[in-house]
């Protein structure tokens, strides 16, 4: 016979348990205003070379994107709004210094904030893009 005791915690376990896959989803989902925001700074800052469609040169590809193609050869999309590997401090990284063709920003030209939050929309992208891809 079970106590009733025991069935509780049964009950309260499995509750827990749900509850906290539910929160470990939510801190996994990116902050809606932050995306929001780093859309807007990703449209101003990033997009003219790391976009889509093709450069006013009639290249095919936006300057960055096409650096990134190559570089890449198709093993990650050149596109940063498909990837799911650019974190804050990673952007931070390569914002500020510079790689490549690509020069670097100072503070004034884009902040670490509006970095963090073009990291959030950058993960909001991706994120948005594999849930549509299930």
């Amino acid at each position: 016979m079970r106590s009733r005791t025991g069935s509780t915690c049964v009950v309260l376990l499995a509750a827990i348990g749900v509850a906290g896959a539910a929160a470990v989803r939510a801190a996994d989902a990116p902050d809606a205003n932050a995306a929001a925001h780093g859309a807007a700074v990703f449209a101003r800052t990033c997009e003219p070379c790391h976009g889509r469609g093709p450069g006013l040169d009639g290249s095919p590809m936006l300057p960055g994107a096409a650096a990134l193609a190559a570089k890449y050869q198709g093993k990650v999309s050149p596109y940063l709004e498909e990837r799911s590997d650019l974190n804050a401090a990673l952007l931070r990284y390569y914002v500020r210094h510079g790689t490549g063709a690509m020069p670097m920003f100072r503070r004034t030209e884009i902040s670490d904030a509006e970095i963090e939050a073009v990291a959030a929309y950058l993960a909001a992208s991706a994120h948005g893009r594999s849930a549509a891809s299930r």
